[in-house]
């Protein structure tokens, strides 16, 4: 049976449609530097970054904007946010190392996630913020700080376990942070090492999407402001974390057809829409429909800026004025760490086809020169097509659509670069490009490794100068002009 096209287009801003559409500039850098390789477009962090920050004037909040480290190796990114005004959250002492190296200042980085001595004592030595994800954590700190006779360093506890009286919130367990169940203790130890530690605030960084979820820590956290400050304590600062998401598909009516379309897959109501039936945590049980969809939910409505202000506008749990409105009541700044949102649109992953195959089944398998750990798609559960970018001299017109899967490099079964079928609007050969968009977010080299000895993608940092595109491999990018043409429009930091 013939199937019907199921698409879920990538959204595709200006910028990033720009330079996906030159076709012959891509396939030479690919040629030159290798499948795969990463796109990185530095400009599109900045105005990412003005987005949040016209949120916090539409509330009237002040506070930093920290981008989540962690979200993309880059150095390209991080250096153009050093010439802005964001932050910068770290979470290991290379982190740490790289972002003082491209231009941040201590005060403008903060130290998050579980920490070894060596990061904690760099941490402390240089000034930085430090979130502590513990009791024992701010022990360690405290000692460090008397022991090498350095000056206090600022500390934000991380909280967790929050609950809403008389409303049912559930939140999802974490294993990060100190439980809101044991703030006293807590307290007593922030106050007993006054002379080597400064509380500047309290934080949290929740697991979900549910904005409910959220409204109920942030709500806490204001009630913890008090008590620190009923103690004599100081802080000024809630930081509230990421996790405000990403809207990865251009038609929210493709996202509903093909989350519908697989639960009929999966019931055996029509032909299988992944690889050997593959239900993404469906499953079928004497026909009834079991498990949970396992899926980023591509298609987001409200997502990134928009969601935090969706956040802000939300009555608290309790209390039932704005949170936004809560925040200016107390005077407290606003602190927020995000990573895929502020990477949204920045990058893309381009692949060479290797060859295009049938098997007995009549299923088409298309090899690419990457593997599943280059582009993370099915392992953050982010479903979108890939666009198709010909070869000089392969045939432009669509021949298609021509359902296919995407199969990686490595001899390994599991090497499935989508396990659902994807439709392309003609067969790729060997030598065209597939272009993966908006990888920049988790996607692009969170999990990148060298496995049987296959090259780890490299990064080039791409903007438009002088009408054109032009490009610099990423460690070689720094948001300065080089060519001597200062104050010409266009200085690579588009």
């Amino acid at each position: 049976m013939r199937l019907l096209p199921l698409y879920l287009e990538p959204r595709l801003e200006p910028r990033l449609r720009s330079l996906l559409e030159q076709h012959d500039f891509l396939h030479t850098l690919v040629d030159a530097l290798g499948s795969p390789l990463n796109l990185l477009l530095p400009g599109q962090i900045a105005d990412n970054l003005a987005r949040f920050r016209a949120v916090y004037r539409k509330h009237h909040l002040n506070g930093p904007i920290h981008f989540a480290h962690k979200t993309n190796r880059s150095s390209a990114l991080v250096r153009r946010l050093a010439a802005t005004e964001a932050g910068v959250d770290v979470a290991s002492l290379s982190e740490l190392q790289h972002a003082l190296g491209a231009g941040f200042t201590p005060e403008r980085i903060i130290a998050t996630g579980p920490k070894t001595r060596e990061f904690l004592w760099l941490a402390a030595r240089t000034g930085v913020t430090v979130h502590l994800d513990s009791r024992a954590e701010l022990d360690e700190l405290a000692d460090l700080v008397r022991a090498h006779r350095l000056p206090p360093v600022r500390v934000m506890p991380r909280l967790s376990g929050f609950l809403a009286p008389g409303v049912t919130v559930l939140t999802r367990p974490s294993r990060f942070g100190s439980d809101v169940g044991e703030l006293d203790g807590l307290l007593d130890a922030v106050e007993h090492h006054r002379d080597a530690v400064e509380l500047t605030g309290v934080g949290y960084h929740l697991d979900t999407t549910g904005v409910a979820e959220k409204a109920v820590a942030l709500e806490t956290c204001l009630r913890v402001m008090n008590e620190c400050h009923r103690r004599g304590l100081r802080p000024r600062t809630i930081d509230i974390g990421g996790g405000f998401g990403v809207n990865y598909l251009a038609d929210a009516a493709q996202w509903e057809r093909y989350t519908s379309e697989l639960t009929d897959a999966v019931l055996g109501r029509r032909p299988a829409l992944t690889w050997q039936g593959h239900g993404y945590g469906l499953r079928n049980e004497s026909g009834t429909l079991r498990g949970a969809l396992g899926l980023y939910p591509a298609h987001r409505p409200v997502a990134a800026e928009a969601y935090l202000d969706e956040l802000l506008s939300t009555p608290a749990p309790t209390l039932g004025r704005p949170l936004a409105t809560l925040l200016l009541e107390g005077m407290y700044d606003l602190a927020v760490e995000p990573g895929r949102a502020l990477a949204d649109q920045c990058g893309a992953t381009l692949a060479r086809v290797l060859e295009a195959r049938h098997t007995p089944a009549g299923e088409c398998l298309v090899r690419l020169e990457m593997n599943a750990r280059d582009v993370g798609l099915e392992e953050h559960g982010v479903l979108m097509d890939p666009v198709l970018l010909p070869r000089p001299g392969a045939p432009t017109a669509p021949d298609g659509p021509v359902g296919v899967h995407l199969i990686g490099n490595l001899c390994l079964e599991t090497d499935l670069i989508t396990r659902r079928t994807v439709f392309l609007p003609r067969l790729p050969v060997p030598g065209d490009l597939l272009a993966f968009a908006n990888t920049a977010g988790y996607l692009m080299d969170f999990s990148a490794g060298q496995a049987l000895r296959q090259p780890v993608a490299r990064k080039v940092a791409a903007y438009r100068q002088d009408g054109a595109w032009r490009w610099r491999l990423d460690e070689q990018y720094w948001p300065v002009d080089v060519t001597g043409t200062a104050g010409r429009r266009g200085d690579g930091r588009a």
